[in-house]
């Protein structure tokens, strides 16, 4: 059994902001797959599901950003799920917009939904898919950053990353972390491959890979 977790804050207010980019890919792997999420006891929404025979749930924390260590070990709890099967969807500021990158394990990176997952499960052991949500901020600026919508002109390479991540979350689900990293490093040396003209085509989906 697989957990697949996407980070953001609950309510309208924060609605396709960059950091609920966690909520939107698993979102759009829930429409995919038809799937309808349901409210809980506990400070989450979850959705479950079967893909080839694997069972998985998928999981939206309500605590809000800084408490989603809460929901997760009360989850993973319940359902005696190992966190080699837990997988964590969070944006990330050190990226540009709509690069993804893989990580097994390792610090939070600043990122205070990672810090209370860590903090609550007293582990960083856990697979991560991070997606990038750029940085065009100032110093003390971060805050409002994070929560303002991606601009127009970055729609479709969004678009495109939110897809692959579905496709990742996809081969998790079924295989677990190194399926996922195959197919990551499968589609990232087609990317490398592609014609030189769309080096500077701003709707070409960006990858990277951490171990």
């Amino acid at each position: 059994m697989r957990c697949v977790v996407g980070l953001g804050n609950p309510g309208k207010k924060f609605f396709s902001t960059r950091h609920n980019i966690g909520f939107e890919i698993v979102d759009k792997f829930a429409d995919k797959n038809k799937l309808i999420f349901k409210p809980s006891k506990h400070d989450y929404y979850f959705s479950e599901g079967l893909i080839d025979s694997s069972d998985f749930f998928l999981l939206k924390p309500t605590t809000y950003m800084n408490a989603s260590g809460i929901a997760v070990t009360d989850f993973l709890t319940e359902h005696h799920i190992e966190l080699n099967d837990l997988l964590i969807i969070v944006d990330d500021v050190n990226l540009p917009i709509g690069q993804v990158r893989l990580r097994h394990s390792g610090s939070d990176g600043g990122h205070n939904g990672i810090k209370s997952i860590i903090y609550h499960l007293q582990n960083d052991t856990f697979p991560r898919l991070r997606f990038g949500i750029g940085a065009d901020f100032q110093k003390g600026e971060m805050a409002d950053f994070v929560l303002s919508k991606f601009d127009e002109k970055d729609t479709e390479a969004i678009e495109k990353s939110v897809d692959f991540s579905c496709d990742l979350i996809r081969n998790f689900i079924k295989d677990g972390y190194k399926s996922m990293l195959d197919h990551f490093s499968k589609e990232t040396k087609l990317n490398s491959n592609s014609e030189k003209d769309t080096e500077n085509d701003s709707s070409k989906r960006n990858y990277d890979i951490e171990i």
